[in-house]
């Protein structure tokens, strides 16, 4: 096993309580889309999420309320469809700037993560929230701002998580070997996709995750050996 010069890693249910995202971050967003909409549609990048949300519904004439009505049924459904995902983003950035909540991380995952980076592996997120949520998230964690630890952050714009061509287009992004890239996943799905692309995996089975037969396995970040060798 080739040594790890890179550490891509997931969000919900990896570094991030699951529930943080279904119990609080997704019943904001909905909450408040129907007005953040209404409101905002001039504004270029809500316009352009409209725009693209409308070319999803295959109806580029759509009005505003049946637009509305779309994303909010995308949140229901939990669908990695990417002009959700930047509203998303922008409605909770106002969330975050007012004190609504803290983006939810794992002790255990901070405390690896900054032993990593002080080590001087590269450190990478790859979630199917926007890039914009994601840095929201770690830019106002309950740990801090730990946006300056990830030297960059792929959202769906790179490809569906679960298809092996996205991991190959990050690994080609960030100029490391596959063989010495570490995937850190809930998803056996995208654990999959990723070693189908060549890269190291590992699972973290949090509470509620079924655990993998074929990939290597961590109860959480303390598990996980970052030079690549063995897990835990």
């Amino acid at each position: 096993m080739k040594k790890i010069q890179a550490i891509v890693t997931d969000i919900e249910g990896t570094t991030t309580d699951i529930a943080f995202v279904h119990q609080v971050l997704f019943p904001y967003s909905a909450k408040r889309l129907a007005d953040f909409v209404r409101d905002r549609q001039a504004e270029p990048a809500v316009a352009e999420a409209l725009a693209q949300t409308r070319a999803e519904m295959g109806d580029p004439k759509a009005d505003t309320d049946a637009v509305i009505r779309q994303l909010l049924e995308w949140i229901e459904q939990d669908r990695k469809i990417t002009p959700l995902k930047a509203l998303q983003g922008l409605i909770w950035r106002e969330g975050y700037e007012r004190g609504d909540y803290q983006g939810h991380v794992y002790p255990d995952a901070v405390s690896v993560l900054r032993q990593w980076k002080e080590r001087g592996i590269p450190l990478y997120i790859y979630s199917s929230g926007s890039e914009a949520a994601q840095r929201l998230l770690f830019g106002h964690s309950s740990a801090g701002d730990l946006t300056g630890w990830f030297q960059g952050y792929f959202d769906t714009r790179v490809g569906a998580k679960k298809e092996a061509e996205s991991y190959r287009r990050i690994g080609q992004a960030i100029n490391v070997a596959p063989a010495e890239i570490l995937f850190l996943s809930d998803s056996e799905a995208e654990l999959d996709a990723a070693r189908e692309a060549g890269w190291q995996t590992c699972q973290l089975v949090r509470e509620g995750t079924v655990p993998s037969d074929h990939h290597p396995t961590a109860k959480d970040f303390t598990q996980i050996m970052a030079e690549g060798e063995a897990f835990s």
